[in-house]
């Protein structure tokens, strides 16, 4: 299992646009994936989810990965989230 918390940089959070490229690079992995916002976790391949958290610029989740793939998994949407812009 591998876990890292991120901070969201982007100026829009992670709304419709920037939650489906995470959806779509969460989804090349075989591993587990959810993410957490304030002790609510959801399936990181999942838009509904993602976009129930309403994760807003500068805040804080945890992306947590459990398979043979997770600590890749992790890294790359760790990186994602620090590095996307529109």
């Amino acid at each position: 299992m591998a876990e890292k918390q991120v901070t969201v940089t982007n100026p829009s959070g992670l709304h419709a646009r920037p939650a489906a490229v995470f959806i779509q690079t969460a989804s090349r992995f075989e591993s587990s994936i959810k993410i957490e916002k304030n002790g609510k976790e959801v399936d990181a391949k999942s838009l509904l989810g993602v976009m129930s958290l309403a994760v807003k610029p500068n805040e804080t989740i945890t992306i947590r990965a459990e398979g043979e793939d997770a600590e890749t998994a992790v890294e790359q949407l760790c990186q994602l989230v620090e590095s996307y812009t529109e």
